[in-house]
């Protein structure tokens, strides 16, 4: 009798374990898999939507030891890829993702091409299954990016961005989604951070699918993706407050602490994303090729489009920032936004955001004048409340701080009044317009209403629309000639009994600006050389009464000779910083003027939404506010309630002093009220007292 002891047949693990170890001696059997492997394709071909177990088990088996065959299996990964092109979209799910794990681990052996596996995995995104495509996309995104971490792979890298931009435009909704996601995922982990992705997702901007449009939208909006639902869901079942005073009374339990751990674990979450600054793509921004076609070309199709609402916001959001980064011009889209701007309109905040994140230098006064008018009619009126017109004020603060000449003089005269309104919010709002142009266009203010005039205004040169005053030199770098042994910043003051190491300007008569006062002795404690020690000396020149043009010019001189004859470092830029923040405070006539709040001149790309909603006003505290306030006011005071006013603590109280410590039911009977007798009962009660009084007679 023959025993048949070998069972590597139908034992695959062994089998596989065997021939990794010794492939020459076990490749009778592997041959003998292999042919099997070859029927079970035949006769899968004639039914591929069936499962089929067998298929699934030899393809795994066969990949797993093709590193030990090359020459027997040069054809097996182009017949796996084969199926899935010819079959791939009516396979069974299972048979499927077998077949895919075959040809990634093939892949990971370097025996398979990365783009040959991309082509096909691309097109498996048309497939009616969710967990391949997250499984497809998960493992393209990993490939791609270890592909690349050692040296840019710039052939496959090219290949696969021509096919995924062939990608975009095919009719699958859920491939060219896929497609998106991929290049951005991709985009965030820096692996294609060039400009030909960029631009392939800013023509995607445009594409015709709403899905695809938003995902790139929200791509160069910079926006996080939405919490998971899990995530919010446990954050409304478990309330902190709860959690904490039940493990801290209660009994404790192994359930209550995992639910304590989870709550900190989520506060602490939730403080960091509070804490948390946005992430705004600007290198996106910044390599799109044509900003002035793409703006254009999206705006047209906002203005033909019927998408929701949220979607219009972000295609405005996304025109703003084009132009606004790239200092564009779209004329129609001012008149446009006018359409949304009152009050009562959904998101109107954010619509003067984009206003003011739309301008710049650039645009025509005559373009953004009947956008403030707009504004100022629709806001700031007195027939609405007070929040509004300081957001109107706000935004019309926004949009002047990055185009001055959008204000006419007409106009500003009448804002500014609302500097004394009864409201704070309204006239901390005014005050801030006011202080814009104080600082930087003097002359379209009243006189009066310029307020004493600092040595930042003296410098101010007057421009037309269009006109940007160059500087060759660094302004303020005349305060590096005038520093110490020590390095100290020379404060520039009007009093004339500062100390050794300030510079002083002592002012004379309305037409001089003022005398320069100082000894030769903090000249010589100077170290720098013997030139500079000459210019300092020169604008403190025996000639005590100076013009104010001859005072400007030395301190232009002193700052191109700072600026030219030495390199600045990061201390020498933060001394000029200061500088020219003091030169904003210090006053050119006699006396120190108050130190000014921020005034927020400086005007940066984008546009924080809290810039026009910062409403000065007393907020509402919150509960545990509430409760420190009161806590500190009964702080030192005699304690509320009952005063005992006994002079021996020790002696009996009254009744009515004992009565409040007893039961109810004891001192029931005394609660009750007299009741009030009817005119008839009084009729009685006086026709029995006669009747008495008349028989005691």
């Amino acid at each position: 009798m023959v025993r048949h002891n070998n069972q590597l047949p139908h034992n695959l693990p062994q089998l596989q374990n065997l021939i990794k170890r010794d492939p020459i001696s076990y490749k009778e059997e592997f041959l003998q898999q292999y042919q099997h492997f070859q029927n079970t394709v035949a006769v899968f071909e004639f039914s591929p939507q069936l499962p089929n177990k067998t298929l699934e088990e030899s393809s795994m088996f066969i990949a797993q030891v093709a590193q030990c065959y090359p020459e027997e299996l040069r054809n097996f990964p182009q017949q796996l890829i084969s199926l899935l092109e010819k079959h791939g979209t009516v396979l069974d799910s299972q048979v499927r993702m077998q077949i895919c794990k075959a040809l990634i681990l093939l892949r990971n052996k370097f025996l398979l091409e990365a783009i040959d596996v991309f082509t096909v995995f691309f097109k498996l995104l048309h497939c009616q299954d969710k967990a391949l495509r997250s499984f497809l996309e998960t493992h393209i995104i990993t490939d791609i990016k270890n592909t690349n971490a050692k040296k840019k792979n710039a052939k496959l890298n090219t290949a696969l961005q021509n096919f995924m931009f062939t990608m975009l435009k095919d009719s699958n909704t859920k491939a060219a989604k896929m497609s998106i996601d991929i290049m951005i995922e991709l985009y965030k982990k820096n692996v294609w951070n060039d400009t030909k992705t960029v631009n392939v997702l800013a023509s995607a901007c445009l594409s015709k699918i709403t899905k695809v449009m938003v995902a790139c939208l929200k791509f160069f909006l910079g926006k996080d993706e939405e919490e998971k639902s899990d995530d919010s869901d446990s954050e409304e079942e478990i309330n902190p407050k709860e959690v904490m005073m039940a493990n801290k009374f209660n009994k404790k339990t192994r359930k209550r602490g995992k639910q304590l751990d989870k709550v900190k674990k989520l506060a602490v979450k939730q403080k960091k994303k509070k804490s948390r600054a946005p992430i705004f793509n600007f290198s996106a921004l910044m390599l799109v090729h044509d900003p002035q076609g793409m703006a254009e070309k999206l705006f047209k199709q906002l203005e033909s489009s019927n998408q929701r609402f949220e979607v219009k916001l972000m295609m405005l959001d996304v025109i703003s920032r084009l132009i606004g980064l790239h200092h564009l011009f779209l004329l129609n889209y001012y008149p446009y936004l006018q359409r949304f701007m009152q009050p009562h309109q959904r998101e109107v905040t954010r619509i003067l955001q984009f206003a003011a994140q739309a301008t710049h230098s650039l645009v025509p006064p005559d373009v953004l004048e009947p956008l403030l008018k707009t504004i100022a009619n629709n806001f700031i009126t007195e027939r609405n409340s007070s929040d509004v017109m300081a957001i109107g004020l706000n935004a019309v603060r926004e949009i002047c701080a990055r185009c001055l000449f959008a204000m006419n003089e007409d106009l500003l005269q009448d804002l500014i009044q609302y500097r004394v309104y009864k409201e704070r919010s309204v006239m901390m709002a005014a005050a801030s317009l006011l202080q814009l142009y104080k600082l930087n266009k003097p002359e379209m203010l009243r006189k009066k209403d310029r307020g004493r005039p600092t040595e930042a205004i003296g410098e101010l040169v007057p421009t037309s629309y269009g006109e940007i005053n160059v500087k060759d030199y660094v302004p303020g770098a005349e305060v590096l000639l005038l520093e110490d042994k020590k390095g100290d910043d020379i404060e520039i003051n009007s009093d004339s009994d500062s100390n050794d190491d300030e510079w002083v300007d002592v002012n004379g008569s309305d037409d001089e600006i003022g005398e320069e006062e100082d000894s030769d002795d903090d000249l010589d404690e100077n170290n720098g050389d013997d030139d500079d020690e000459k210019v300092v000396k020169d604008a403190k020149s025996v000639n005590k009464k100076l013009t104010k043009e001859e005072i400007l010019n030395r301190k232009k001189e002193m700052a191109q000779k700072a600026t030219l004859e030495r390199i600045l470092t990061d201390e020498d830029f933060k001394r000029i910083e200061i500088a020219n923040i003091r030169k904003q405070i210090q006053p050119t006539s006699k006396g120190l003027k108050r130190k000014l709040e921020e005034t927020g001149t400086e005007s940066s790309d984008l546009v924080k939404l809290g810039d026009i909603e910062n409403i000065y006003k007393k907020r509402k505290h919150d509960k545990q506010a509430r409760i420190d306030s009161v806590r500190a006011g009964q702080q030192g005071r005699e304690k509320y309630g009952y005063k005992d006013n006994r002079l021996n603590i020790h002696c009996s109280k009254t009744n009515r002093e004992k009565r409040k410590t007893k039961n109810f039911m004891m001192v029931k009977h005394k609660s009750k009220a007299k009741v009030k007798r009817s005119f008839k009962d009084k009729q009685i009660a006086l026709r029995n007292h006669l009747l008495k009084v008349k028989r005691m007679k």
